[in-house]
């Protein structure tokens, strides 16, 4: 074999292995980095969220698709419910109601009864865990006959969030103005800022309040059950019984004695000033008439005065 032929088998050779050591180095490289993606999650998820949640949250971080939403159970929602039901006992009614209630970790907001019997009414206020709403509604609704019904739900996700944010940022404003009031030189300074630290702590309380009413609100759901005995009437039934000719005619007959009760309460306040200004009035009035009555006095007759006659 010639020295060409030679040299470039040598050269095939050393290209051929220089591309095997290339390919072989990717490959690791190439596998080390899906190593590394793999693992990334597993550092980079909070505890208690699956990775592929914690992957589709990366991803769209990633992406700049701003916040994800929230799923529907981490958002802040308040339930309120009103139901009507009709039994035959409505205090036996109203304590299985609240037990009810207190075994699925609520309380009793309020309790107004009346009458009793079968024509007896309890309306309760019972304030319930969130995650309860549902399971506790079913159970009073088999007390007896259900006759109404209201679900409403009222969304305070970004409120919430928007609360959270607004407390972040005042509690660094209190924090700053501290920190300004501990280096504080003179003794105008420390007035002032005395002021707007007290300003500033007093609005950050004001926000915390209201996290706390909006925290109650969306943990712990409201439901007014209202119990009716067997024969007692709603104020639906009551308003459509109120029709007719004697309804007519007893809403006129007390229209009529309300009207006549104003005017004899209007007549009874005006009747001092008609005594006081009255009397001295008629008793002027009648000396005036008694003036105008007597006989005007007679004129004296005086003696008739010749009338001088011409001659004829």
């Amino acid at each position: 074999m010639d020295r060409r032929a030679r040299g470039g088998l040598l050269t095939a050779v050393g290209l051929a292995a220089l591309l095997a050591v290339g390919g072989c180095s990717g490959l690791r490289g190439g596998q080390a980095s899906e190593d590394s993606a793999a693992s990334a999650p597993d550092k980079a998820a909070p505890a208690g969220v699956p990775l592929a949640e914690a992957g589709a949250a990366g991803a769209k971080a990633g992406t700049g698709g701003g916040s994800p939403d929230l799923r529907v159970d981490q958002r802040s929602i308040v339930y309120t419910g009103d139901i009507r039901v009709r039994v035959d006992d409505v205090d036996g009614a109203a304590r299985s109601a609240v037990t009810a209630a207190t075994s699925a970790g609520g309380f009793v907001g309020g309790d107004e009864r009346n009458s009793t019997g079968r024509t007896a009414r309890a309306e309760l206020e019972l304030r319930v865990p969130a995650e309860r709403f549902t399971p506790v509604v079913e159970e009073l609704a088999k007390l007896g006959q259900q006759e109404h019904r209201s679900i409403r739900t009222e969304d305070k996700t970004e409120e919430t969030v928007d609360l959270d944010a607004r407390i972040t940022t005042q509690r660094a404003r209190v924090e700053s103005g501290r920190k300004l009031l501990a280096r504080a030189s003179s003794l105008d300074d420390l007035v002032r800022l005395e002021s707007e630290v007290a300003r500033r702590e007093a609005d950050l309380a004001s926000l915390e309040a209201k996290k706390r009413r909006l925290a109650d609100l969306t943990a712990l759901s409201t439901i007014t059950l209202t119990l009716v005995g067997a024969d007692a009437e709603t104020s639906s039934e009551k308003e459509e019984a109120e029709t007719g000719f004697l309804v007519g005619l007893r809403g006129g007959w007390n229209a009529f004695v309300a009207s006549l009760g104003v005017l004899l309460t209007v007549l009874g306040a005006l009747l001092p000033f008609v005594v006081a200004l009255g009397v001295p009035v008629a008793l002027l009035v009648a000396v005036l008439r008694q003036r105008r009555r007597r006989p005007a006095p007679a004129l004296s007759e005086s003696p008739p005065v010749p009338v001088a006659r011409s001659a004829p």
